[in-house]
Formats: C-alpha cells, sequence, structure tokens
C-alpha cells in the first residue's frame, strides 16, 4: 500500500493592515488624494477607502500639461504641470491618469500621453521661455518652447545642452539645483504673459501660480492656491507695517508681489496678463465690491 503525501501548502502571503480609530475624516480634497472609490495609502488610518493604492512616480514629458479637476477635456484646468516635474500616479487609464504632483500634492487628472516613466534631471530652463531647437544652431528649426522652471537632463554640446527632445541653448538654462534669491527678479520675467486660470507659466499663468513658480526657483515651497498660500506663506505683517520689495498681498481670491514700496507685481484677470500697477490702483478697483479689499500681507525671510 502506498503511502500518499499531500503537497505542503503556502503559508498566505502577509497583508498590510491598517487600524482606523474614531470618525474617517473630512480632508482638503486639493492636496490629499482620496474619491469615492480609492485613496492614497499614505491615507490609510486616516481616511476609510474602499481601496487604497500606493503611487507610482512619473515624469511630465510634454511642456506642459494641464491639471484637470475631472477626466474630461472639458474639466476646469487647476493647475499645471510642467515638463520634468514629478506626478505621483494613483490611477492609470488609457486617457487619464489620476494621482498628485510631486512639487506640492496637488490632486488631479493629467492626460496620460503627457507622462512617462521617472527620469532624472539635471538642468532648469532660467528664462521666461527658452525655444527647444532641432539642432545645435540658433537657425535651426525650433520643435518646441518649454516654459521657465522646466526641468530636463541635458549634456553640454558647445553652446547648447542637448536633450532627449532637442537642443536647450546655455543660455537659457542654469543647474537644477542652482537657486536664486531674488523671488521678484523672477516674477518680473513673466511680465506679458496671459492669465490663464491653473497656469504656472506654459503659455500662460494665473496669480497664485505665478507667486508658486517665482518662489520655486528660490527654493521656497509654496502651495498652489490662494488661500493656502495665504495661511501657509512667511509671516504675517502688521496694518500699520510698510510695504517692502517682494512682500506678498492678499485680496479676495487673489495675491500679487510687490514690485517695491507702492508697485503690485501680478498676474491677473482685469488685464489678462501679468503685470506691474500701483497698489493704490488694484485696491480702488476692488473697493466697489469689497470694504476691505487687501485681506493679508506676509512677508518672507530672505
Amino acid at each position: 500500500m502506498k503511502a500518499t503525501i499531500s503537497p505542503q501548502r503556502k503559508a498566505p502571503p502577509e497583508r498590510t493592515r491598517f487600524k482606523l480609530d474614531g470618525r474617517s475624516v473630512t480632508l482638503d480634497s486639493r492636496i490629499h488624494a482620496a474619491r469615492g472609490d480609492l485613496a492614497d495609502v499614505s491615507l490609510a488610518g486616516v481616511l476609510f477607502s474602499a481601496h487604497y493604492a500606493r503611487a507610482v512616480e512619473l515624469t511630465c514629458v510634454a511642456a506642459g500639461a494641464a491639471i484637470l479637476s475631472a477626466p474630461s477635456a472639458t474639466a476646469t484646468a487647476v493647475s499645471e504641470l510642467l515638463r520634468g516635474e514629478s506626478f505621483h500616479a494613483l490611477d492609470v487609464t488609457t486617457d487619464w491618469t489620476w494621482g498628485f504632483c510631486g512639487h506640492d500634492g496637488y490632486v488631479g487628472y493629467v492626460r496620460r500621453e503627457a507622462l512617462d516613466t521617472h527620469e532624472e534631471t539635471n538642468h532648469r530652463i532660467f528664462a521666461g521661455t527658452a525655444p527647444l531647437f532641432s539642432a545645435p544652431d540658433i537657425k535651426a528649426p525650433i520643435a518646441d518652447y518649454w516654459p521657465g522652471g522646466a526641468l530636463f537632463k541635458g549634456e553640454a554640446q558647445g553652446d547648447f545642452l542637448m536633450c532627449s527632445d532637442g537642443y536647450i541653448h546655455r543660455r537659457h538654462a542654469v543647474a537644477s539645483d542652482a537657486l536664486e534669491s531674488d523671488w521678484v527678479a523672477v516674477a518680473t520675467r513673466y511680465l506679458g504673459q496671459p492669465y490663464v486660470w491653473g497656469g504656472r507659466g506654459h503659455r500662460g499663468v494665473d496669480c497664485s501660480g505665478l507667486v508658486q513658480v517665482a518662489l520655486g526657483q528660490c527654493g521656497v515651497n509654496a502651495p498652489r492656491d490662494t488661500d493656502l498660500q495665504r495661511e501657509g506663506i512667511g509671516s504675517p505683517l502688521p496694518e500699520d507695517a510698510p510695504s517692502q520689495r517682494g512682500d506678498l498681498v492678499f485680496f479676495p481670491g487673489h495675491v500679487g508681489i510687490m514690485a517695491d514700496e507702492q508697485n503690485l507685481l501680478h498676474a491677473n484677470a482685469y488685464w489678462m496678463a501679468v503685470v506691474i500697477e500701483p497698489l493704490a490702483d488694484v485696491v480702488a478697483r476692488l473697493a466697489d465690491d469689497h470694504a476691505h479689499p487687501i485681506i493679508a500681507r506676509r512677508r518672507i525671510s530672505a
């Protein structure tokens, strides 16, 4: 009589377990990646969700890519990724990717075609806009235009930096870790750019986007929206403190940077552009709708 040998059973793989104490909390959906069916695994234990996912880091390979409020070409743009910035994907379909930006945690949907596997970068566009040449020659056809703050990996080739998409002139770029110290000077490079809701410099910029990219190139991490910036950047100024260059001035739903003691540098829907104008003129325009147009001023230590 032959003995039968039962196959050994493998122990089931250990599962990651989370314990949620108390009620699930309501978080700011702009900066916490959670929707009805899915949430970032980092929120487990804080927020109840039917499913959790661990983000996969991708890179924006388009010159700029809108971050939308919904997976639809007609959805409102809430922010923008610039070339070389990272996006942490939680859900990927054929056409759309849902997740959050690496630089500020802002949540939204991005066209799948604008993202690719994560890549290292070593240069940043210094100019407000830089032409991407098809060959290392200033007379070569221009393949695209990259916005200020865009990141890329480039290898020196004469007066140019060769990258995967073409050639950037060396005078238009700096090392990616080279930080500036004057955010007013950085913001001034955007003068004349059109005002675009949700923009951060690719073909347009909005008020808080201008503040964020200008501060970012100076090593100051800033949230995306005006209300978040009002609570999270610098220190509040007393009402009687005189303004100085670089101060941030907040209005209802708007923000600007003091270019000097009396003039405001800002992207605004009145002029539909980035302009410098007297702060007094901005206050006068808002006075009919707001008893106190200036709701906060903040100063960032250099």
